[in-house]
């Protein structure tokens, strides 16, 4: 159930970042509101994960999570940069979250 929290506050951590953009410095009233809401959401949810999960594995598949969703959003949405080596450095990402849930028992 852990890893679930941890998924749903990565997913939040991916809302609030790419709001972010759309804040305008936070002066638009409904995209803050939104990314606000977001953040808070997401730092709780991953409160919750490392109760059980080890904080150092929880914050980098958290960050991580939030990290290649932004970048990818940014690719399809934003027609932001997809070159090859930008791809290869998602890639690595994607490998490194997946490699510290292999390796943590909880």
């Amino acid at each position: 159930m852990a890893w679930l929290i941890l998924i749903a506050a990565g997913l939040l951590e991916i809302v609030w970042a790419v709001g972010l953009k759309y804040t305008h410095g936070f002066t638009r009233p409904m995209p803050t509101v939104v990314t606000i809401i977001a953040m808070i959401a997401s730092m709780g949810l991953l409160g919750l994960a490392v109760r059980s999960l080890p904080i150092g594995t929880a914050y980098a598949v958290w960050t991580g999570i939030g990290t290649v969703g932004t970048v990818l959003f940014g690719i399809f949405a934003l027609s932001e940069s997809a070159s090859p080596l930008r791809l290869v450095c998602v890639s690595l990402i994607v490998i490194g979250i997946i490699g510290l849930k292999a390796l943590t028992t909880t």
